[in-house]
Protein backbone atom coordinates (compact mmCIF):
# COMPACT_ATOMS: atom_id res chain seq x y z
CA UNK A 1 0.00 0.00 0.00
CA UNK A 2 1.07 3.56 -0.74
CA UNK A 3 3.05 5.78 1.57
CA UNK A 4 0.52 8.85 2.37
CA UNK A 5 2.36 11.57 4.05
CA UNK A 6 0.37 14.79 5.01
CA UNK A 7 2.33 17.95 6.43
CA UNK A 8 -0.05 19.93 8.72
CA UNK A 9 -2.50 18.99 11.24
CA UNK A 10 -4.70 22.28 10.50
CA UNK A 11 -8.35 21.39 9.64
CA UNK A 12 -7.67 19.98 6.16
CA UNK A 13 -4.85 17.94 6.38
CA UNK A 14 -7.53 16.51 9.64
CA UNK A 15 -9.99 15.71 7.42
CA UNK A 16 -8.36 14.30 4.86
CA UNK A 17 -6.70 11.56 7.31
CA UNK A 18 -10.18 11.06 8.95
CA UNK A 19 -11.58 10.35 5.48
CA UNK A 20 -8.61 8.20 4.85
CA UNK A 21 -9.41 6.16 8.16
CA UNK A 22 -12.97 5.45 7.21
CA UNK A 23 -12.02 3.67 4.27
CA UNK A 24 -9.02 2.09 5.80
CA UNK A 25 -6.13 3.35 4.57
CA UNK A 26 -3.53 4.54 6.29
CA UNK A 27 -2.10 8.12 6.49
CA UNK A 28 0.55 9.78 8.44
CA UNK A 29 0.33 13.72 9.45
CA UNK A 30 3.60 15.57 10.16
CA UNK A 31 2.73 18.46 12.14
CA UNK A 32 5.31 21.31 13.86
CA UNK A 33 3.92 22.10 17.13
CA UNK A 34 4.97 20.10 20.01
CA UNK A 35 1.34 18.95 20.74
CA UNK A 36 -2.36 19.84 20.04
CA UNK A 37 -2.06 22.50 22.72
CA UNK A 38 1.11 24.66 21.50
CA UNK A 39 -0.73 27.08 20.56
CA UNK A 40 -4.43 28.60 20.70
CA UNK A 41 -7.03 28.08 17.50
CA UNK A 42 -8.20 31.01 16.33
CA UNK A 43 -11.95 32.31 17.13
CA UNK A 44 -15.21 31.16 15.59
CA UNK A 45 -16.10 29.68 12.39
CA UNK A 46 -19.14 29.22 9.86
CA UNK A 47 -19.54 26.20 8.67
CA UNK A 48 -21.55 26.15 5.16
CA UNK A 49 -23.87 23.51 4.09
CA UNK A 50 -22.33 23.37 0.64
CA UNK A 51 -18.46 22.53 1.72
CA UNK A 52 -17.90 22.23 5.14
CA UNK A 53 -20.50 20.35 6.50
CA UNK A 54 -20.15 18.42 3.12
CA UNK A 55 -17.00 17.17 4.36
CA UNK A 56 -17.98 16.38 8.13
CA UNK A 57 -20.64 13.95 6.62
CA UNK A 58 -18.38 12.54 4.51
CA UNK A 59 -16.12 12.13 7.69
CA UNK A 60 -19.03 10.50 9.37
CA UNK A 61 -19.16 13.12 11.99
CA UNK A 62 -21.33 15.04 11.17
CA UNK A 63 -23.86 14.20 14.08
CA UNK A 64 -20.67 14.82 16.57
CA UNK A 65 -20.72 18.20 15.04
CA UNK A 66 -24.08 19.00 15.61
CA UNK A 67 -23.19 18.48 19.63
CA UNK A 68 -20.24 21.74 19.24
CA UNK A 69 -22.51 24.46 17.67
CA UNK A 70 -22.87 27.47 18.92
CA UNK A 71 -26.60 28.15 19.18
CA UNK A 72 -27.28 31.50 18.25
CA UNK A 73 -24.02 32.29 16.41
CA UNK A 74 -25.74 33.15 13.29
CA UNK A 75 -26.96 36.73 14.13
CA UNK A 76 -25.25 39.30 12.09
CA UNK A 77 -25.44 43.26 13.20
CA UNK A 78 -23.74 45.37 10.53
CA UNK A 79 -23.56 49.08 11.93
CA UNK A 80 -21.82 52.20 10.15
CA UNK A 81 -19.41 54.48 11.88
CA UNK A 82 -21.90 56.56 14.27
CA UNK A 83 -23.15 52.87 15.86
CA UNK A 84 -26.28 53.05 13.87
CA UNK A 85 -27.62 49.55 13.40
CA UNK A 86 -28.09 49.37 9.61
CA UNK A 87 -29.37 45.72 9.61
CA UNK A 88 -29.97 42.99 11.42
CA UNK A 89 -30.76 39.10 11.64
CA UNK A 90 -31.38 37.12 14.10
CA UNK A 91 -30.35 33.49 13.87
CA UNK A 92 -32.83 31.45 12.12
CA UNK A 93 -31.87 28.11 13.33
CA UNK A 94 -31.71 26.91 9.78
CA UNK A 95 -28.28 25.32 10.02
CA UNK A 96 -27.06 26.93 7.12
CA UNK A 97 -23.97 28.10 8.43
CA UNK A 98 -23.95 27.31 12.14
CA UNK A 99 -20.90 28.67 14.10
CA UNK A 100 -18.72 26.86 15.72
CA UNK A 101 -15.43 27.38 18.11
CA UNK A 102 -12.55 26.70 15.73
CA UNK A 103 -10.81 24.20 18.57
CA UNK A 104 -13.56 22.35 19.17
CA UNK A 105 -13.85 21.71 15.91
CA UNK A 106 -10.18 20.34 15.72
CA UNK A 107 -10.28 18.53 18.65
CA UNK A 108 -13.16 16.85 16.98
CA UNK A 109 -11.04 15.36 14.07
CA UNK A 110 -8.03 15.03 16.20
CA UNK A 111 -10.27 12.47 18.50
CA UNK A 112 -11.25 10.57 15.15
CA UNK A 113 -8.07 9.46 14.38
CA UNK A 114 -6.01 6.53 15.60
CA UNK A 115 -3.25 6.80 17.67
CA UNK A 116 -0.24 7.46 16.07
CA UNK A 117 -1.82 9.06 12.72
CA UNK A 118 -0.31 12.61 14.03
CA UNK A 119 3.69 13.05 14.29
CA UNK A 120 3.79 16.44 16.78
CA UNK A 121 6.92 18.30 16.80
CA UNK A 122 7.89 17.28 13.17
CA UNK A 123 9.14 20.49 11.64
CA UNK A 124 10.09 19.59 7.53
CA UNK A 125 13.04 21.59 6.30
CA UNK A 126 13.22 19.95 3.53
CA UNK A 127 11.66 17.83 1.00
CA UNK A 128 13.00 16.61 -2.26
CA UNK A 129 11.84 14.77 -5.35
CA UNK A 130 13.11 10.94 -5.90
CA UNK A 131 11.45 10.15 -9.03
CA UNK A 132 8.55 7.84 -9.54
CA UNK A 133 6.09 10.07 -7.83
CA UNK A 134 8.27 9.59 -4.75
CA UNK A 135 9.11 12.48 -2.20
CA UNK A 136 11.53 12.30 0.74
CA UNK A 137 10.57 15.04 3.76
CA UNK A 138 13.70 15.66 6.06
CA UNK A 139 12.69 17.04 9.76
CA UNK A 140 14.32 19.21 12.13
CA UNK A 141 15.76 16.32 14.01
CA UNK A 142 17.68 15.52 11.19
CA UNK A 143 15.37 12.43 10.20
CA UNK A 144 13.76 11.39 6.97
CA UNK A 145 11.07 9.86 5.47
CA UNK A 146 9.78 8.90 1.90
CA UNK A 147 6.14 9.14 1.01
CA UNK A 148 4.48 7.75 -2.33
CA UNK A 149 2.12 10.24 -2.14
CA UNK A 150 2.93 13.48 -0.25
CA UNK A 151 0.37 16.05 0.25
CA UNK A 152 0.76 19.80 1.89
CA UNK A 153 -1.65 20.87 3.78
CA UNK A 154 0.49 23.19 5.84
CA UNK A 155 -0.68 26.56 5.48
CA UNK A 156 -0.10 29.91 4.28
CA UNK A 157 4.35 29.61 3.66
CA UNK A 158 3.80 26.11 2.85
CA UNK A 159 7.35 24.00 2.31
CA UNK A 160 5.28 21.47 -0.07
CA UNK A 161 3.71 24.20 -2.42
CA UNK A 162 7.38 25.11 -4.19
CA UNK A 163 7.49 21.53 -5.57
CA UNK A 164 4.21 22.82 -7.75
CA UNK A 165 4.22 25.76 -8.16
CA UNK A 166 6.19 29.16 -7.71
CA UNK A 167 3.49 31.49 -6.06
CA UNK A 168 3.40 33.10 -3.17
CA UNK A 169 0.83 34.85 -0.90
CA UNK A 170 0.67 38.72 -1.69
CA UNK A 171 -0.61 41.45 0.82
CA UNK A 172 -4.35 42.28 0.50
CA UNK A 173 -4.12 45.74 1.70
CA UNK A 174 -5.88 44.69 5.04
CA UNK A 175 -4.11 44.43 7.96
CA UNK A 176 -5.99 43.03 11.07
CA UNK A 177 -4.78 43.64 14.67
CA UNK A 178 -7.19 41.32 17.41
CA UNK A 179 -7.98 41.50 20.62
CA UNK A 180 -10.28 39.97 23.30
CA UNK A 181 -12.83 41.50 25.86
CA UNK A 182 -13.53 38.41 28.72
CA UNK A 183 -16.93 37.11 30.29
CA UNK A 184 -18.25 40.50 28.40
CA UNK A 185 -22.22 40.45 29.58
CA UNK A 186 -20.58 41.22 33.06
CA UNK A 187 -17.05 42.83 32.75
CA UNK A 188 -18.11 44.92 29.43
CA UNK A 189 -21.57 45.27 28.76
CA UNK A 190 -21.49 48.13 26.56
CA UNK A 191 -18.95 46.38 23.88
CA UNK A 192 -21.05 42.98 24.70
CA UNK A 193 -24.30 44.76 23.86
CA UNK A 194 -22.51 46.61 20.43
CA UNK A 195 -21.80 43.03 19.36
CA UNK A 196 -24.89 41.10 19.95
CA UNK A 197 -25.48 37.55 20.06
CA UNK A 198 -23.22 36.60 16.74
CA UNK A 199 -21.23 38.45 14.29
CA UNK A 200 -20.97 41.81 13.92
CA UNK A 201 -19.89 44.15 10.96
CA UNK A 202 -19.01 47.95 11.80
CA UNK A 203 -17.80 49.17 8.95
CA UNK A 204 -16.63 52.63 7.07
CA UNK A 205 -14.16 53.54 4.20
CA UNK A 206 -10.59 51.63 4.82
CA UNK A 207 -11.18 51.06 8.08
CA UNK A 208 -14.07 48.92 10.81
CA UNK A 209 -14.48 46.24 13.26
CA UNK A 210 -14.88 42.69 12.70
CA UNK A 211 -16.16 40.69 15.70
CA UNK A 212 -17.99 37.68 17.38
CA UNK A 213 -19.62 36.39 20.09
CA UNK A 214 -17.86 32.75 21.30
CA UNK A 215 -19.39 30.24 23.34
CA UNK A 216 -17.61 31.06 26.60
CA UNK A 217 -19.10 34.77 26.73
CA UNK A 218 -15.96 36.41 25.27
CA UNK A 219 -15.92 38.80 22.50
CA UNK A 220 -13.37 38.39 19.68
CA UNK A 221 -12.32 41.96 17.77
CA UNK A 222 -10.78 41.79 15.00
CA UNK A 223 -9.70 45.82 14.25
CA UNK A 224 -9.31 46.12 10.57
CA UNK A 225 -7.35 49.20 8.66
CA UNK A 226 -6.23 49.69 5.18
CA UNK A 227 -2.72 49.99 5.48
CA UNK A 228 0.75 49.70 4.12
CA UNK A 229 1.98 45.95 4.37
CA UNK A 230 4.68 47.29 7.76
CA UNK A 231 2.59 49.34 9.17
CA UNK A 232 1.97 46.38 12.02
CA UNK A 233 5.49 46.84 12.37
CA UNK A 234 5.29 50.61 13.32
CA UNK A 235 2.82 49.88 16.60
CA UNK A 236 4.71 48.67 20.08
CA UNK A 237 1.99 46.02 20.24
CA UNK A 238 4.48 44.85 23.44
CA UNK A 239 2.83 48.30 25.30
CA UNK A 240 -1.13 47.72 25.15
CA UNK A 241 -1.53 51.05 26.00
CA UNK A 242 0.44 52.25 23.53
CA UNK A 243 -1.00 50.28 20.93
CA UNK A 244 -4.49 50.87 22.08
CA UNK A 245 -3.74 54.67 21.19
CA UNK A 246 -2.29 54.43 17.85
CA UNK A 247 -5.39 52.38 17.10
CA UNK A 248 -7.96 54.78 18.65
CA UNK A 249 -6.44 57.40 16.34
CA UNK A 250 -7.38 55.76 13.71
CA UNK A 251 -11.15 55.20 14.78
CA UNK A 252 -10.93 59.27 16.19
CA UNK A 253 -14.42 60.41 14.33
CA UNK A 254 -15.90 56.85 15.67
CA UNK A 255 -18.98 56.85 18.12
CA UNK A 256 -17.52 55.87 21.56
CA UNK A 257 -19.66 52.65 21.99
CA UNK A 258 -17.46 51.45 18.88
CA UNK A 259 -14.36 52.56 20.08
CA UNK A 260 -14.96 51.23 23.66
CA UNK A 261 -14.15 47.36 21.15
CA UNK A 262 -10.68 48.45 21.73
CA UNK A 263 -10.32 50.83 24.85
CA UNK A 264 -11.93 47.78 27.08
CA UNK A 265 -9.60 45.10 25.68
CA UNK A 266 -8.30 42.57 27.76
CA UNK A 267 -4.92 40.81 27.16
CA UNK A 268 -2.18 41.40 24.29
CA UNK A 269 -3.18 43.37 20.66
CA UNK A 270 -2.22 40.43 18.22
CA UNK A 271 -1.60 41.35 14.53
CA UNK A 272 -2.13 40.36 11.14
CA UNK A 273 -1.26 40.82 7.63
CA UNK A 274 -4.59 39.96 5.57
CA UNK A 275 -2.51 38.06 2.59
CA UNK A 276 -3.50 35.78 -0.58
CA UNK A 277 -2.30 33.67 -3.05
CA UNK A 278 -3.48 34.46 -7.39
CA UNK A 279 -7.24 34.05 -7.12
CA UNK A 280 -6.79 31.58 -10.08
CA UNK A 281 -3.59 29.98 -8.62
CA UNK A 282 -3.11 26.58 -10.04
CA UNK A 283 -0.37 23.92 -11.23
CA UNK A 284 0.26 21.52 -13.82
CA UNK A 285 0.10 17.73 -12.72
CA UNK A 286 3.47 16.42 -10.69
CA UNK A 287 3.52 13.14 -9.59
CA UNK A 288 3.04 12.06 -6.25
CA UNK A 289 2.20 15.22 -4.43
CA UNK A 290 -0.68 18.00 -4.03
CA UNK A 291 -1.99 20.82 -2.07
CA UNK A 292 -5.30 21.78 -0.16
CA UNK A 293 -6.02 24.19 2.09
CA UNK A 294 -4.47 27.55 2.13
CA UNK A 295 -1.15 26.01 0.81
CA UNK A 296 -3.50 25.04 -2.19
CA UNK A 297 -5.38 28.97 -2.18
CA UNK A 298 -5.08 31.21 0.55
CA UNK A 299 -7.69 34.11 0.59
CA UNK A 300 -8.87 36.76 2.65
CA UNK A 301 -11.57 35.62 5.25
CA UNK A 302 -14.00 37.74 3.25
CA UNK A 303 -16.16 34.98 2.50
CA UNK A 304 -15.57 32.34 5.44
CA UNK A 305 -14.50 29.64 2.95
CA UNK A 306 -10.93 29.20 4.02
CA UNK A 307 -12.03 26.79 6.39
CA UNK A 308 -14.85 25.44 4.51
CA UNK A 309 -12.79 24.76 1.53
CA UNK A 310 -9.92 23.58 3.20
CA UNK A 311 -11.81 20.64 4.68
CA UNK A 312 -13.70 19.94 1.51
CA UNK A 313 -10.74 19.63 -0.05
CA UNK A 314 -9.52 17.18 2.28
CA UNK A 315 -12.89 14.89 1.94
CA UNK A 316 -12.20 15.59 -1.79
CA UNK A 317 -8.95 14.04 -2.04
CA UNK A 318 -10.01 11.40 0.46
CA UNK A 319 -12.55 10.05 -1.35
CA UNK A 320 -10.33 10.09 -4.72
CA UNK A 321 -7.54 8.02 -3.32
CA UNK A 322 -10.37 5.56 -2.38
CA UNK A 323 -11.79 5.63 -5.14
CA UNK A 324 -8.84 5.34 -7.35
CA UNK A 325 -7.12 2.03 -5.59
CA UNK A 326 -3.64 1.46 -6.93
CA UNK A 327 -3.70 4.53 -9.40
CA UNK A 328 -2.10 8.14 -7.20
CA UNK A 329 -2.02 9.70 -10.67
CA UNK A 330 -5.67 8.91 -11.31
CA UNK A 331 -7.07 10.12 -7.83
CA UNK A 332 -4.64 13.25 -7.77
CA UNK A 333 -6.03 14.34 -10.88
CA UNK A 334 -9.26 13.71 -10.59
CA UNK A 335 -8.84 15.90 -7.12
CA UNK A 336 -7.54 18.63 -8.79
CA UNK A 337 -10.00 18.68 -11.45
CA UNK A 338 -12.54 19.76 -9.08
CA UNK A 339 -10.17 21.61 -6.99
CA UNK A 340 -9.31 24.07 -9.19
CA UNK A 341 -11.98 26.03 -10.41
CA UNK A 342 -13.70 25.56 -6.85
CA UNK A 343 -10.95 27.13 -5.42
CA UNK A 344 -11.34 30.10 -8.05
CA UNK A 345 -14.64 31.10 -7.20
CA UNK A 346 -13.62 30.96 -3.13
CA UNK A 347 -10.96 33.31 -3.84
CA UNK A 348 -12.62 35.79 -6.29
CA UNK A 349 -16.02 36.40 -3.86
CA UNK A 350 -13.31 36.58 -0.99
CA UNK A 351 -11.24 39.38 -3.04
CA UNK A 352 -14.33 40.85 -4.11
CA UNK A 353 -16.02 41.20 -0.25
CA UNK A 354 -12.89 42.14 1.29
CA UNK A 355 -13.08 45.37 -1.16
CA UNK A 356 -16.31 46.44 -1.06
CA UNK A 357 -16.34 45.82 3.24
CA UNK A 358 -13.77 49.02 2.84
CA UNK A 359 -14.97 50.75 -0.30
CA UNK A 360 -15.64 54.50 -0.07
CA UNK A 361 -19.42 53.43 0.18
CA UNK A 362 -19.47 51.48 3.14
CA UNK A 363 -20.84 49.87 4.60
CA UNK A 364 -23.52 50.43 1.75
CA UNK A 365 -21.79 47.80 -0.40
CA UNK A 366 -22.14 45.33 2.44
CA UNK A 367 -25.70 46.25 2.78
CA UNK A 368 -26.23 45.63 -1.15
CA UNK A 369 -24.46 42.19 -1.08
CA UNK A 370 -26.59 40.63 2.06
CA UNK A 371 -30.09 42.20 0.14
CA UNK A 372 -28.90 40.52 -3.51
CA UNK A 373 -28.25 37.05 -1.37
CA UNK A 374 -31.58 37.32 0.73
CA UNK A 375 -33.11 38.06 -2.82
Amino acid sequence: MDTISIVGAGLGGLTLARVLHVHGIPATIYELDESPSARTQGGMLDIHESNGQVALREAGLFERFQAIIHAGGEATRILDRHNTVRREDADDGDGGRPEVDRGRLRQLLLDSLPDGAIRWGSKVTGVRALGDGRHELTFADGQAEVADVLVGADGAWSRIRPLLSDATPAYSGVSFVEVDLHDADTRHPGPAAVVGAGMLFALGPGKGFLAHREPDGSLHIYCALRVPSDWVSTVDLADPGKAKAVLLERFADWAPELRALITEADGPLVPRAINALPVEHRWDRVPGVTLLGDAAHLMSPFAGEGANLAMLDGASLGRAIATHPGDVEAALTAYERELFPRSAEGARDAADNLALCFDDTAPQSLLDRFAAYAG
